[in-house]
């Protein structure tokens, strides 16, 4: 993990309460956007709001652009800095974090450029913190990981049609802190500690996203009281 803390301060107004045609928030804003041509944005009101935005921006000319938005959902518990999260808190860890791939129950929709892995019957996610491949995708299930504490992938037909993995935690895991964090599809209500987003966003966002432009996703509030940490 690389430290380097990027606080949200004056990163944008609180949702709903400036005007149509006020200035829009930019990565311009921070201090470090992940050195690529692509960030996402993911912003809530407040550290224990369970609903924010989405918006997703590119380079063009120098100038960060804004391509899209989306509203999105947050962990149950809100946001918590992510050195300081631990697993099972139901919070969204708050950081700027790479994508290091996507995946899906359903094939990944025309002009997806970034890599992609099809879930099946096999595919796991572990989050047994006794197990060597904590954090990281199983296909079959490794033996020293507990189907008890790991999340088997198909089984969540409505989230997991498609997502992108952040790399929180990701890289060199620390046991303890969090397993499974991901961007993905909107289910019944609050996430685990995920974010997600409508079907339709996935979908644009997976033909937008170019791994030749780096794409990173930046975590926070809009108040700037939880802190953005460079994993």
């Amino acid at each position: 993990m690389r430290p380097g803390v990027v606080v949200l301060a004056s990163l944008l107004v609180l949702l709903g309460a400036v005007p149509a045609r006020a200035a829009e928030p930019s990565p311009l804003s921070l201090a470090d956007t992940g050195g690529g041509g692509q960030l996402l944005l993911a912003q809530a009101p407040r550290a224990n709001s369970t609903s924010g935005t989405l918006s997703w921006w590119e380079r063009r000319d120098g100038k960060w652009v804004k391509v899209g938005s989306a509203v999105a959902r947050f962990g149950a518990k809100g946001l918590v800095e992510g050195r300081a999260r631990q697993q099972g808190s139901y919070t969204t860890p708050t950081g700027l974090y790479d994508l290091p791939y996507a995946f899906g129950i359903k094939a990944a929709p025309g002009g997806t450029r970034v890599k992609y892995w099809r879930v099946n019957g096999s595919s796991w996610w572990c989050e047994d913190t006794r197990s060597r491949v904590y954090n990281r995708w199983s296909e079959p299930l490794a033996r020293d990981c507990r189907a008890s504490e790991s999340e088997r992938l198909i089984s969540y037909a409505t989230q997991y049609v498609y997502g992108v993995v952040i790399g929180y935690n990701y890289a060199k895991p620390v046991k303890g802190r969090g397993a499974g964090i991901f961007l993905h599809v909107n289910g019944c209500g609050a996430t685990a500690g995920c974010v997600s987003v409508s079907v339709d966003a996935m979908r644009r966002i997976l033909r937008w996203a170019d791994p030749l432009r780096r794409p990173h996703i930046a975590i926070g509030t809009v108040s700037g009281v939880t802190a953005i940490t460079r994993y």
